[in-house]
C-alpha cells in the first residue's frame, strides 16, 4: 500500500534547495495546468511542478507544443500558482515568447513571475544564451532544457532521440557547459541515451532532471497526463502510467448517464427540500396566481 504524503504545511521548495539535491537525493518534478491537480501534487509534496507547454498537447489538443499561446500559458500558471503553498513552481516559456523574439525575453518572463512561477524553464535555441544571461542577470531563475527540444523538434529531425552519435552528443555537452556557465539552476535532459546523461550528471555541479535520459539524472519529470493514463495520443517509450484516469472517467461518465435515465440520480441525498407545511402553503398561494394561463398546465 503507497502512503500519501500531505504536508501540504511544510516549508516552501526553494531554488537553494533543488540545487543542493545534487548528489543528495533525487528530484521529482511533474507537469500540471490547473488549480485541482495543482493542489493534490502539492500535498503530495512533489518537489516540482511545472506548468508544461505540454498543455498546447494534452489540455489544449493541439499538436504542436509551438502553439501555445502566451495568455494561455499564463492564465494556467496563475491557476496552479493558486493551489500551491510548498512545490516550486516552474512555467515553461512559450516558444513565442522568447524564440521569436529574443529582445522580448524578459519583459515575457517576468509576467510569468507576476503569475506566480517561482523560475521559468528555457528550451536550448540559437540565441538562447544571450536569453538566459539576460533572464538571470535580472534575477529571474532559470531551468534549461537541452537533447530533445519540442518547440524546434522540427530542426533536429522530429521526434528523436539525440546524441546518439559523437557529433550530437559533443554538441550537447557543448550547450550543457554554457547553461553551467551561465547560472542556470537545473537542466533538463530530453530523450538522450542514459551513457551520455549519466556522463553529464557526474560531471557538472547543476542538478539534471531526465525525461527519457535513463535512471542517472539528478531527478525525473514526467507530463501529468501521461502518468494518470489521461492523454492516449501518444505513448512515447519513456513513460510510465500509474494509473488509468482515460478508463476511469469513461466508467464514471457511464455511471452516472445510466443513473439519470433510470432515474436513480439525484437521490433524496443529494435533492434539496423544504418544510411540508411551508410548501403546502407556497403551492396553495401559486394555484390562485393571477396568471393563470402561465400556470394552468404546471398545476393541472
Amino acid at each position: 500500500m503507497i502512503a500519501i504524503k500531505t504536508e501540504s504545511k511544510m516549508n516552501k521548495v526553494t531554488i537553494e534547495e533543488i540545487k543542493a539535491k545534487k548528489g543528495k537525493g533525487k528530484i521529482t518534478m511533474l507537469t500540471c495546468y490547473d488549480y485541482s491537480f495543482a493542489k493534490a501534487l502539492d500535498e503530495s509534496c512533489v518537489d516540482i511542478i511545472l506548468v508544461g507547454d505540454s498543455l498546447a498537447n494534452v489540455v489544449l489538443g493541439l499538436k504542436e507544443t509551438n502553439k501555445v499561446s502566451i495568455t494561455e500559458m499564463l492564465n494556467h500558471t496563475k491557476a496552479v500558482a493558486k493551489a500551491i503553498t510548498r512545490s516550486l513552481v516552474v512555467a515553461d516559456m512559450p516558444y513565442i515568447s522568447y524564440q521569436k523574439n529574443p529582445k522580448k525575453c524578459l519583459y515575457y518572463a517576468e509576467k510569468f513571475i507576476k503569475a506566480g512561477a517561482d523560475a521559468v524553464k528555457i528550451e536550448w535555441f540559437d540565441s538562447c544564451p544571450e536569453v538566459i544571461a539576460k533572464l538571470i542577470k535580472n534575477k529571474i531563475p532559470v531551468m534549461a532544457h537541452v537533447g530533445l527540444t519540442p518547440q524546434t523538434a522540427h530542426l533536429l529531425g522530429g521526434f528523436k532521440v539525440q546524441g546518439k552519435d559523437k557529433e550530437s552528443a559533443k554538441r550537447i555537452i557543448r550547450q550543457i557547459k554554457i547553461l553551467c556557465s551561465l547560472g542556470v539552476f537545473a537542466i533538463v535532459l530530453e530523450c538522450i541515451p542514459y551513457q551520455l546523461s549519466r556522463y553529464i550528471t557526474q560531471s557538472i555541479d547543476v542538478p539534471t532532471i531526465g525525461i527519457g535520459a535513463g535512471k542517472f539524472c539528478t531527478g525525473q519529470v514526467l507530463v501529468l497526463y501521461d502518468v494518470l493514463g489521461l492523454y492516449k495520443r501518444i505513448t512515447p517509450k519513456f513513460v510510465r502510467a500509474y494509473a488509468d484516469f482515460s478508463l476511469q472517467t469513461k466508467k464514471a461518465a457511464t455511471k452516472f448517464m445510466e443513473d439519470v435515465k433510470s432515474g436513480q440520480f439525484p437521490a433524496a441525498q443529494e435533492s434539496f427540500s423544504i418544510n411540508k407545511k411551508e410548501w403546502k402553503k407556497m403551492f396553495a398561494e401559486l394555484k390562485q396566481s393571477k396568471d393563470k394561463s402561465k400556470n394552468k398546465r404546471l398545476f393541472a
